[in-house]
This record gives C-alpha cells, sequence and structure tokens, in this order.
C-alpha cells in the first residue's frame, strides 16, 4: 500500500500534460540532438527531475516494465511509479520495456535489444544528466538531421561515442535513449551516428 506521506501529485492536468509531454518526446526523438523543454509545473519524487517524471507519467503504464538503476531507486520513486502509471518494476534490465538511469549503463547490450522480426521490442532508456547543451562536445548525424548537429553531455562517459558506436552497430535491433536535465529533453534514437568533434 502506498504511504500518502511520501506520494507526490501527478500532472496537475493528466490529459493536456501528458499530451504536451508526448509531443516534446516525440520531437525530440525524431530531431536528435534538438532539446525540447517542458513548461507545465510538476514536482517530482527525488531523485527525478521534472523531465524524467514526465516521461513516465506520459509513456509507462501498466503494460509497461520498468528497471531503475540504483541511484534512481528510491521509495519516493516507486510510490509515484506505482501509483501514477500502474507500471511493473523489475529487476532484470533485459526484461524492460524503459529503463531509468541516473548514472550512464555501462553496456547498452544488457537491456533487450528487439528481435528481428520485432525490433520496437527494445528496452528505451531514460538517462537523466545535470545539463543538456548544445555547443559542442559529440556531432550527431543522421535521420532527422539535415547535415550535423553537436551536443554537449553532462556528465559524458569519456567513451560515450565507442559505446553509442556498438549500440549503432546492431541497427535495426539496439536501444533508443531519451536525455533528460531539469526540464528539458534530448532523443538519440538507435539510427544515430555519434562521433567526438
Amino acid at each position: 500500500m502506498t504511504d500518502p506521506a511520501i506520494l507526490r501529485p501527478g500532472f496537475a492536468d493528466p490529459v493536456q500534460h501528458a499530451q504536451q509531454s508526448f509531443r516534446l518526446i516525440l520531437e525530440a526523438m525524431s530531431r536528435p540532438g534538438r532539446l525540447t523543454e517542458m513548461t507545465c509545473p510538476l514536482e517530482p519524487p527525488p531523485p527525478f527531475e521534472p523531465a524524467t517524471a514526465a516521461t513516465a507519467l506520459t509513456l509507462f503504464d501498466s503494460d509497461t516494465k520498468i528497471w531503475l538503476d540504483e541511484t534512481a531507486r528510491s521509495d519516493e520513486v516507486s510510490a509515484f511509479l506505482r501509483f501514477h502509471c500502474g507500471c511493473p518494476l523489475t529487476d532484470t534490465p533485459g526484461e524492460a520495456d524503459f529503463a531509468v538511469c541516473l548514472e550512464w549503463p555501462e553496456d547498452f547490450g544488457r537491456f533487450a535489444q528487439g528481435e528481428p522480426e520485432y525490433p520496437d521490442r527494445s528496452t528505451t532508456v531514460v538517462v537523466q544528466l545535470d545539463s543538456l547543451g548544445n555547443a559542442g562536445g559529440l556531432l550527431l548525424s543522421g535521420p532527422g538531421i539535415a547535415e550535423t548537429a553537436r551536443l554537449d553531455l553532462s556528465p559524458c562517459p569519456s567513451d560515450f561515442a565507442a559505446r553509442w558506436s556498438a549500440n549503432r552497430a546492431r541497427f535495426p535491433l539496439g536501444v533508443d535513449l531519451i536525455l533528460t536535465a531539469d526540464r528539458a529533453f534530448c532523443g538519440l534514437p538507435r539510427s544515430l551516428t555519434v562521433a567526438e568533434d
């Protein structure tokens, strides 16, 4: 039973705010490297930040299995997800439809990669960062980008480009990333090429 003392509220207007968030996430995924930012009020359960909580409220439901890394797990987060999303939590990353990470996973291969007939049966990994920007750092190219785009991730593993290259090599299998920082979203679909600039 959920302890009401630790339960944070969800969207003030569940339908409208979920639709707004869905459009922002969809735009972020269809235009990789472009940052979108939510405007609706939301007080997330710690250690979630607003964009991470909004992603959960928008995309998670009773039919999606969720894996949380150790840093993302808290009683407040578990209560929030159970009450507002009704989603089951799993201890096995390879079973998850969505994973939420507050630290970079060392290997994207630990998550579900999809199947040749059903590449969509892969894990979408939500990574909460300290900040996102477009000043430099990583050079992105691929579908949804006219030529190239620049992306700054903080923190960013020194071998991120190599990790992503291994994920990209599995295409059409592999994972997609939704990056969040405070109220911002950024999408990195598996079709994307990432290089260090």
